[in-house]
């Protein structure tokens, strides 16, 4: 027997919305307490969250967000400044960053500056109009004008996947130059001596400038030697790119036994590369990435890399602003969440 479609629910009056009491009738509980599940769902029980946010959902209740935000001058809201959302480390610190907050009854804005501190700032400046409660950074080098921009928001500030000694405010981030050493270590203590950084040497991303730097004291320290570096200019984060930075430093430095990637799509690129020409990985030539890319373990040969705890970044940067955005001090207001060298078959 064919079932009749849902009866579709009666459109109230144009003059009479939803009201909290009407939630909290539903509801069975007070309208301070549907006030609390709105504003701060974890403040309340498992039992009474359930049952409110079912009554929201029967009764189809908006919170009038413009006026509460006007009574208590606080918008709900967190802005995020990200240099890509596609690539999949800054992607994934946001996600986490979000399921943090929305637990709390927060929501996220992003902006991404395609690696350019000029549009950091302008970005910056628009999300300021829109009045958010605190804010995350990816980096730690800032223009004069974001600098100033952030010193006078008067809310707290979170700088994420890069270290400073001197940071705005709050810092979860680890030292991008320490984790490039790391790598060139690791890579001496397998055996190779000529070893190539290859990256994007951009003067709008920081990071990748300590990862060279890093780079560039490991293998005088540890070699003794002068760096080899191949530079992409300004092409894109691809596999694309990572290919041709490989043809890059095998024709500029032929005698490479290792090519250290700023990142793991170039890695990857280039990886698939030497796979296709017969080229022997880690025998003839070990490659190396940075970030670890989920694709890092599934490439064959499997991709030895830096992983960062991109997922823990956004976590942690979530629970220092909540900390902060409801008045409490923070005991520890810089993390360093470290990173570490994963070996794998390329090298």
């Amino acid at each position: 027997m064919t079932q009749p479609p849902p009866r579709r629910p009666r459109k109230r009056s144009a003059t009479r919305s939803v009201t909290l009491s009407d939630v909290a009738a539903a509801a069975g509980v007070s309208a301070q307490t549907v006030s609390r599940v709105v504003r701060d769902p974890m403040s309340v029980s498992d039992e009474t969250r359930a049952r409110v946010q079912a009554a929201l959902t029967a009764t189809g209740y908006v919170p009038n967000l413009a006026a509460s935000n006007l009574a208590s001058n606080r918008s709900r809201t967190v802005a995020a400044l990200v240099p890509q959302i596609n690539a999949s480390v800054f992607a994934d610190t946001v996600h986490a960053f979000s399921t943090a907050l929305a637990a709390h009854g927060y929501q996220i804005f992003v902006g991404t500056t395609d690696y350019r501190p000029e549009h950091e700032e302008e970005v910056l400046r628009s999300f300021l109009g829109r009045r958010p409660d605190g804010l995350l950074v990816v980096g730690t080098r800032h223009t004069p004008g974001t600098l100033t921009l952030l010193g006078a928001a008067g809310v707290p500030v979170v700088e994420t996947w890069g270290w400073s000694e001197d940071p705005v405010d709050l810092l979860v981030g680890f030292s991008n130059a320490a984790a490039a050493a790391a790598m060139v270590d690791h890579l001496v203590r397998r055996g190779r001596r000529r070893i190539t950084f290859a990256g994007r040497h951009t003067s709008g991303d920081p990071r990748a400038a300590e990862r060279l730097d890093g780079y560039h004291g490991a293998v005088r320290d540890l070699l003794g030697s002068e760096p080899r570096t191949v530079d992409a200019g300004p092409e894109p984060v691809t596999m694309d790119t990572g290919v041709a930075l490989l043809d890059l430093a095998l024709e500029r430095y032929p005698d490479s036994d290792a090519v250290m990637f700023s990142s793991d799509v170039f890695a990857a690129g280039a990886l698939q590369a030497c796979v296709r020409r017969g080229v022997d990985v880690p025998g003839t030539l070990a490659l190396a990435g940075f970030g670890d890319f989920e694709l890092a373990r599934h490439l064959v040969p499997a991709l030895t890399t830096v992983a960062v705890p991109s997922v823990r970044i956004g976590q942690l940067s979530a629970e220092l602003l909540l900390t902060r955005m409801r008045g409490a001090t923070v005991d520890v207001p810089h993390r360093d969440v470290g990173y570490r060298v994963v070996a794998r078959e390329s090298t």
